[in-house]
């Protein structure tokens, strides 16, 4: 069993072997010594309704954590109970339309989102009985004003919210984010700004003060639980005062109907991961990380501006904690896609940026305060020499079609095996970023994605082999 797991791990480009710089994602550090507590049977074997009595650990953790979050934040209450980022959205719009009904305000059901919104937002919404009404953006990405305030005296007393995301989802501090508030205050309306990108915010800003009224947190970017592979998440909301009694809670523990998971805490268990991540950076360290992830964010903006266009940025040139890299003028020029910078970027043993979103044709990139200078030169590096290879075939010094590009990533099979590539084997499997020594080695080749989504190709063997 040993052997099969470092096998499956071997396979795997990690981040214990290199940077994953996926934007908006928040790929961090998850460091050991904040993993080894979930280990322990204290709170790994505990059942979500064992007696209180038998659980008082668990509870001054929640109680700590939740006093730690509210500080972070702004807000006045914070619920452990959702169990993802997602699930955070449905449980803070409940609470928005449980307080509208509470005032006799039945008819506010219009939230406002802008086009730019992540989709599990109008999801959200949309299962909460809300009605979706979709909000400009301008040029630069920013929520359009004058369209938000259109909207808003358009429904009046009909709107219930707004959702938007702070930094905006292209990875910029929009300016307007208070005017926004105001606005829809204005009209009677709640804002439920979106945490995904708080890694640019702890310790700077604070949501509750700049105008929300409910957040969700998601304690597997910002807070260092670990992110991805089907593993739990927490996505706790946070509240100011008037939205507390609307909370999600339990008839088993504190009596309240509105429930959103089916533990108290959701997935207790992986709080303490957080937790210590807390303790172990303390207030100065959790802010340095903040102003970390931006500066390494806008130093990978400003080293990559010379070979592929930053798409969006404030009034001084800067991003937030993550930037967009637009590849539509390179694919336009030479044929080579984000699918190709991807797969490349593999070979110089580095998980690629996320593709083609927010916007189609990109690549989003965030290196969070995890990274050191060096990794992120790197990266940078092999970014660079992309681009230059990629300049290879604007010239006509590379076909357009069968080029270390196109026919990226590259195995040890392609390395040893018959090359009738019109390039060499050196600059197929060492490209500038690669190691020589602990050389990332893709296991397989390139596949059809779109293919295998939309085809089911069953690995099973054939029924007659189960005869006896």
């Amino acid at each position: 069993m040993t052997r099969y797991m470092r096998r499956l791990a071997d396979r795997d480009l990690a981040l214990d072997r290199a940077m994953i710089p996926l934007g908006s994602c928040t790929m961090k550090l998850n460091a050991t010594a904040e993993m080894l507590p979930i280990s322990w049977p204290e709170f790994s074997e505990i059942h979500p309704f064992a007696p209180s009595d038998q659980a008082k650990g668990y509870k001054r953790l929640i109680d700590d954590l939740s006093d730690k979050l509210c500080k972070i934040t702004g807000y006045d209450a914070i619920s452990m109970q959702p169990n993802s980022g997602a699930q955070g959205e449905y449980a803070g719009l409940l609470a928005i339309r449980a307080y509208h009904l509470s005032r006799g305000d039945a008819q506010r059901t219009i939230c406002l989102i802008p086009s730019s919104a992540h989709g599990t937002n109008p999801a959200s919404a949309q299962m909460c009985g809300m009605e979706v009404v979709v909000v400009g953006v301008s040029p630069n990405g920013d929520v359009d004003v004058s369209d938000l305030k259109a909207k808003t005296e358009q429904y009046g007393d009909r709107l219930a919210a707004v959702m938007i995301t702070y930094p905006s989802t292209h990875g910029v501090f929009e300016e307007t984010v208070r005017e926004i508030c105001q606005i829809v205050h204005g009209h009677g309306g709640q804002v439920y700004l979106d945490g995904a990108n708080l890694n640019a915010l702890v310790g700077v800003a604070r949501p509750g003060d700049i105008g929300s009224d409910v957040s969700h947190l998601n304690l597997h970017k910002t807070f260092c639980i670990p992110h991805g592979g089907g593993g739990p998440g927490m996505g706790p909301i946070g509240v100011k005062e008037h939205l507390i009694p609307f909370l999600p809670g339990h008839p088993e523990t504190d009596g309240r109907e509105f429930t959103v998971s089916a533990a108290p805490y959701g997935s207790a268990s992986i709080l303490p991961i957080s937790w210590s991540y807390c303790l172990l950076m303390g207030g100065r360290g959790l802010t340095q990380a903040t102003r970390i992830a931006i500066l390494n964010a806008n130093y990978i903006a400003k080293r990559l501006s010379t070979a592929y266009p930053i798409l969006y940025s404030g009034r001084n040139g800067r991003v937030a904690h993550e930037c967009i890299v637009d590849c539509r003028p390179l694919t336009k020029a030479t044929g080579v896609s984000v699918d190709d910078i991807a797969k490349r970027l593999i070979d110089c043993g580095f998980h690629p940026p996320t593709m083609s979103w927010p916007v189609a044709g990109t690549l989003m990139i965030e290196p969070t305060e995890s990274e050191n200078k060096a990794e992120i030169d790197r990266f940078c590096d092999a970014m660079l020499a992309i681009r230059e290879e990629a300049r290879a075939i604007e010239d006509g010094r590379a076909d357009r079609d069968n080029n270390c590009l196109k026919n990226a990533p590259h195995t040890v099979e392609d390395l040893i095996g018959p090359w009738e590539r019109p390039y060499s084997r050196e600059v197929a499997c060492f490209p500038t970023g690669a190691f020589r020594v602990d050389k990332y080695w893709p296991p397989i080749n390139r596949v059809d994605n779109a293919f295998g989504d939309r085809n089911l190709v069953c690995g099973c063997p054939p029924v007659d082999d189960y005869r006896l």
